[in-house]
């Protein structure tokens, strides 16, 4: 069996999910790996890394690959029954400080930029003229592999793929399984009592819409009154989401810092004192980005000059869906799939977080019905911009890079129609000259 890794220096990530597969037996039989970047000296990196996780874990069993750049793309494509993506199109320098810093300009703040906003639509936009070759290149040398998606703006992606290419697409993102446990943790709860829980919805906006007891009871009304006390008298780190339970009902998968910037309410420079009341941590992910440098910098050196490597099988999902698909055994995820019928009020062409069942025959997503409404309409806020930015990278027309960017509710609370298209104009210049076109 074969595996490809696009996007392998991401390092990080990749020892993380080629770490579990290394530690599931169901699939190093025969294993081979293909490490595909298109920078040498991470996918060198990265080599070491999995290559020590490989002796260490497997007795070096598997064969191990690697694959620089897009001559040879298609070679660590062939034949894989899997393709995991990871890629990050234009990386933190430039293409994340652009995100940030021009729109900042024109007064628009934002924390994370990677799902939604000015900063997801154009990273979405970048990254799809990526995938649009991935798939080219999938359907000719692996055409009945799954493709399984990490990469954010992830609804906007995978719903590209889903839509126009042939490729079997599935979304992952580990926000579904760490969603309650975070939520009791935080609230001192146990999690063992938990019984049952339903979540459905969009990516990063997914809704923990039932939570009950192993004897049935509801949860939530413990839950909600928790957490608006929590909110009422101390500052943390997930006061948005308990914002959102207090006014609208729900509790919701994604941090704080991500649905902060998701919808018209909190970022506001007529109301800068909202920036403190909810504890909202501008420029966040420009942060993140340059602390998780430094801190690869450091491991790096560490397991290059013969540092030990340990490795515990983690919660991502994608080693227990290529086990369960392997196997023929029934395995229970939340994925991101096209909206075949699957919840009722939402679009039939939108990207949508389901509980999915894999099992030997694939991936089979599971009806859930109608959505609160209220919890429809705050996902038609941001699926009305993920389906714009989609149909600007498949048409190429410059217009729906507006309408997206007019439409995204954070961007259109805070800028006139006229900024918004001298933003996007000018990012699209920035892009260009990066060497990271959107159109």
């Amino acid at each position: 069996m074969k595996i490809t890794f696009m996007g392998a220096g991401s390092t990080v990530f990749a020892k993380n999910v080629l770490g579990d597969v290394l530690l599931t037996p169901a699939l190093t039989k025969d294993l081979t790996i293909a490490l595909y970047d298109i920078d040498g000296d991470r996918l060198e990196e990265s080599y070491v890394v999995i290559d020590a996780l490989n002796k260490k874990y497997n007795e070096g069993k598997a064969v191990i690959n690697k694959y620089l750049g897009v001559e040879n793309r298609k070679d660590a494509l062939r034949d894989a029954k899997f393709v995991v993506n990871a890629i990050q199109v234009g990386l933190y320098d430039p293409c994340t400080i652009i995100d940030f810093e021009i729109p900042k300009k024109y007064g628009l703040r934002q924390t994370i930029g990677d799902t939604l906003g000015i900063g997801g639509i154009f990273r979405g936009l970048r990254t799809i003229h990526v995938l649009k070759d991935f798939a080219k290149d999938m359907e000719e040398v692996c055409p009945d592999a799954y493709f399984l998606n990490y990469t954010n703006p992830m609804a906007i992606l995978t719903g590209y793929m889903l839509r126009y290419t042939k490729i079997k697409t599935l979304g992952l993102c580990h926000s579904v399984q760490v969603c309650t446990e975070w939520l009791f943790g935080k609230l001192g709860l146990d999690k063992e009592i938990i019984g049952s829980e339903l979540i459905a919805g969009i990516n990063h906006m997914g809704w923990l819409l039932e939570i009950r007891d192993k004897e049935g009871n509801d949860l939530y009304p413990q839950i909600r009154a928790l957490a608006k006390e929590k909110n009422a008298k101390e500052k943390h780190s997930d006061m948005v989401r308990y914002d959102y339970m207090d006014k609208l009902g729900y509790y919701c998968t994604e941090s704080s810092e991500h649905n902060a910037e998701y919808n018209p309410f909190y970022i506001k420079s007529k109301y800068p004192e909202l920036i403190e009341k909810f504890n909202i941590p501008l420029d966040e992910y420009p942060r993140r980005c340059v602390d998780q440098i430094a801190r690869w910098q450091k491991q790096k050196e560490e397991l290059l000059n013969g540092g030990d490597i340990e490795h515990k099988r983690t919660h991502e999902y994608a080693s227990y869906i290529m086990e369960s698909i392997v196997t023929n055994t029934p395995y229970k995820i939340g994925g991101n799939v096209l909206n075949t019928g699957l919840i009722d009020n939402l679009p039939s062409n939108a990207c949508v977080e389901v509980p999915c069942l894999i099992d030997g025959n694939g991936i089979h997503p599971t009806h859930v019905g109608e959505l609160p409404p209220q919890c429809a309409a705050m996902n038609m806020l941001n699926i009305n911009a993920q389906l714009l930015t989609i149909e600007a990278a498949r048409t190429g027309k410059r217009e729906h890079i507006y309408h997206a960017a007019m439409l995204d509710p954070h961007t259109n609370s805070e800028l006139s129609i006229d900024d918004i298209i001298a933003m996007c104009d000018e990012l699209i210049e920035a892009h260009t000259k990066a060497g990271y076109p959107v159109l």
